[in-house]
């Protein structure tokens, strides 16, 4: 057998070869998959922010509508208040369901995954 002939400081030399080599494709994998995350978040943040601009200049003209409609029944500054707080409650609501959507984000699942089958295999390996 050919692998009979060969010594252990070749093995173990072949081992630490397949090793690195391992650890370089996860790194390469690993920036592959958080390019493509950071392209998709690029994206999808230009699109939001473009949204919350427009929204912004859409929702004062509606607020003061409303703002104006309330004050023939009420104090101005009481409608202003009430107007107010709604659109306070509005934009909390927002931004925390922003926040679990940014956090559903994953930055390299198949990185992970493969990283933990090869210290399985690592482990099954040195027994």
């Amino acid at each position: 057998m050919a692998s009979a002939d060969r010594s252990i400081s070749t093995v173990l030399s072949d081992i630490v070869g397949n090793i690195q080599e391992i650890v370089r494709s996860e790194v390469r994998l690993a920036k592959t998959e958080i390019t493509e995350e950071v392209g998709k978040l690029r994206a999808a943040s230009m699109l939001v922010a473009a949204g919350v601009f427009m929204l912004t200049f859409s929702m004062v003209f509606v607020l003061l509508a409303i703002v104006y409609a309330l004050s023939a029944v009420m104090p101005a500054w009481a409608a202003a208040l009430i107007v107010g707080v709604g659109e306070g409650v509005l934009a909390a609501l927002c931004c925390t369901l922003g926040i679990k959507r940014f956090r559903a984000v994953r930055a390299a699942p198949k990185t992970t995954a493969t990283v933990k089958e090869n210290v399985e295999w690592a482990k099954r390996l040195t027994r």
